[in-house]
């Protein structure tokens, strides 16, 4: 097949391109990559987590998630998009039992586990759910702007990480969503993160625990995308170390 001369100066760049293209496995070099966070806005998450979750996937479609302390389907969530505009799907565990009807209506597609995630599984314990839902957790006697936090004590089931998802037959995730109110530790405790390799994680990163989750993340070949910091004062951003710069 014959080029036209037109085109004839550009084969040598395109060439390039297309190699490193391949090398990388189809991932857009970061030279090419579109900078999202720079260009739209976040839609459901409660801050810029969906819309960093959105920038380091470059908007890829088909992905698998798994959602741990979900919450709400829709307000607040970090991976609704992924579900409802690029075609993902994933599990989602809370241990509030009242988010289980609103999965069932607004996200049939997404099975709802209600079970307190920790490092071990077939307890019963008790869970503090709290009168604003968000502060709901594994502690007692919390306190938001030096006022009390009415609590509810209730009894729950107890499963760890590697149990949920070898009952649901998962063996890859691509996006680990965390936010269980400082209990996040329990729940890597759980998780035999080396055997499903999430290439994100986004985990909620309160003082508490900020050290127990650099120490976890490094001794498992994770970095923390500095990148991300300043777009989202709540949550770090892990990657493998050998996948930071290629989703």
């Amino acid at each position: 097949m014959r080029t036209h001369p037109a085109f004839a100066p550009l084969l040598p760049g395109l060439a390039r391109v297309l190699l490193l293209l391949v090398a990388l496995g189809g991932a857009p070099p970061s030279a090419l990559a579109a900078d999202l966070l720079a260009t739209e806005t976040k839609l459901y998450s409660h801050g810029n987590e969906d819309l960093i979750i959105r920038d380091f996937f470059q908007d890829r479609r088909g992905g698998f998630f798994l959602d741990v302390g979900a919450a709400w389907p829709i307000r607040n969530n970090n991976t609704y998009y992924l579900e409802k505009h690029l075609g993902w799907h994933g599990i989602a565990v809370d241990a509030l039992p009242d988010y289980g009807p609103m999965w069932a209506e607004q996200r049939p597609g997404t099975p709802f586990f209600n079970f307190i995630v920790t490092d071990h599984s077939g307890g019963m314990e008790t869970f503090y759910r709290a009168g604003w839902a968000g502060l709901s957790s594994l502690k007692k006697d919390r306190v938001m702007k030096g006022k009390p936090v009415h609590q509810q004590e209730i009894k729950l089931p107890t499963i760890t990480l590697n149990d949920l998802l070898a009952r649901n037959g998962v063996e890859r995730i691509d996006l680990l969503s965390m936010d269980i109110e400082e209990a996040e530790p329990l729940a890597l405790a759980g998780f035999a993160i080396e055997k499903v390799r999430p290439a994100l994680v986004c985990i909620e990163a309160t003082l508490a625990v900020r050290e127990r989750l650099l120490a976890y993340f490094g001794a498992h070949g994770y970095e923390r995308l500095e990148k991300y910091l300043a777009h989202d004062p709540t949550n770090w951003y892990f990657a493998p170390k050998a996948e930071a710069d290629a989703p």
